[in-house]
């Protein structure tokens, strides 16, 4: 059989399109509608502009109020959080298609950490549920003993276990906190179910992937809801994705038929991407089609960051060209440290940074520091004429 080839180029803009940046007509159902179209928002803890899960949609709709993506997310049982690519916002009609990884975690018999009394705690726990309504582990009993952050609570271990199991299911935060309630009122009841097989939830979850990324690798598309290579194998010829070669890929690929079947047209927001986008959270495979090597350094010691706590990639022109490491004092945006690919990239690192300024309520930009003189004062000059 002779596979479809892809240029380079092409396969770049099947994956912008993909997810949500180029001609994507779920764009228009507004911030649901962007959770529909990637299937999974992945949740973090920093907050720098906004946290993660906020600019995910800001960066494919431009300045959505955060109240409004709050509630986009969480209200009428809309979405559910659990664990995809790592904790992650899922539409809640996939539900169902987790219910592999619920019983996985069922017959492990236990999380990281231990409860001393398991039948004890986490029946304490689903009766305060039952009794009182959705609760934060604060309100259950305290999520610490006191001691350092990994030292949870006896009903905290319990209500995470409960969690893992689907015995109880996070159906929004509240002040951060997974607010957790039990399955028959956060869930549709249609939805609430685990009758699917293994081998059923995995070939939802990769034609899924295949959608959400438009083509990619095995290691692609098993990534993106954290499945097994062998999870794959077992299922991708009745996922319904296509066998394609693409250019400059040294391993096999598949794509999406309905990507295939006509060319991405339409331009996209000049915009910055936070580093848990699931357009670049895949670091090689970033690589692989931006020519982009980009890393989270957050949890780098500081003097030995490179490009800054939470470098930002810059999305303009179908491409990522160039970083800033962003942060707030006061009403003033300040660019701690920012790169470019090239001196024509000035002008959408300009834009960028003034359009993200505006969304949180900044009235300044400031740039304190770049990979040379010529490009802090190049985008300087191109912030000042906007």
């Amino acid at each position: 059989m002779t596979l479809l080839s892809l240029s380079a180029d092409e396969a770049r803009r099947i994956a912008l399109r993909a997810q949500g940046f180029v001609g994507a007509p779920d764009r228009r159902g507004g911030v649901r509608g962007v959770l529909r179209h990637l299937g999974a928002v992945q949740l973090d803890t920093i907050s720098v502009l906004a946290r993660s899960h906020e600019l995910i949609p800001y960066a494919r709709l431009g300045a959505v109020g955060r109240d409004t993506v709050e509630q986009a997310y969480w209200s009428d049982r809309h979405a559910f959080e659990y664990w995809s690519h790592a904790a992650c916002i899922l539409p809640i009609e996939e539900w169902p298609h987790f219910a592999f990884r619920r019983r996985a975690r069922r017959a492990r018999g236990h999380r990281w950490h231990v409860l001393q009394d398991k039948e004890r705690s986490t029946r304490a726990v689903l009766d305060r549920l039952r009794s009182d309504g959705p609760l934060t582990s604060t309100e259950l009993g305290g999520a610490k003993n006191g001691g350092e952050w990994f030292e949870w609570s006896e009903s905290k271990i319990a209500v995470e276990w409960l969690l893992d199991t689907g015995e109880v299911v996070c159906g929004r935060r509240r002040g951060w906190k997974r607010v957790y309630d039990l399955p028959e009122r956060a869930v549709p009841d249609a939805l609430l179910h685990d009758d699917l097989d293994d081998r059923e939830c995995l070939r939802r979850l990769v034609a899924l992937a295949g959608r959400s990324l438009g083509v990619g690798t095995r290691a692609d598309i098993a990534d993106y809801h954290r499945l097994k290579g062998e999870e794959f194998d077992a299922v991708v010829a009745e996922s319904g994705l296509v066998p394609v070669e693409v250019e400059g890929w040294s391993k096999p690929a598949w794509a999406d038929p309905a990507a295939l079947a006509q060319p991405p047209r339409g331009r996209h927001r000049t915009t910055l991407l936070s580093p848990f986008d699931s357009l670049v959270w895949d670091r090689p495979r970033t690589e692989r089609i931006f020519g982009f090597t980009h890393r989270l350094e957050a949890y780098v010691p500081k003097p030995k960051r490179i490009h800054g706590y939470f470098a930002m990639p810059l999305l303009a022109g179908g491409r990522l060209q160039g970083r800033v490491d962003p942060a707030r004092e006061g009403r003033t945006l300040v660019a701690r440290q920012l790169s470019l690919t090239s001196p024509k990239a000035a002008g959408p690192m300009a834009l960028a940074l003034r359009e993200a300024a505006q969304w949180v309520g900044c009235e300044d930009v400031r740039v304190e520091r770049a990979s040379s003189p010529a490009e802090a004062a190049a985008v300087t000059a191109e912030l000042a004429a906007l």
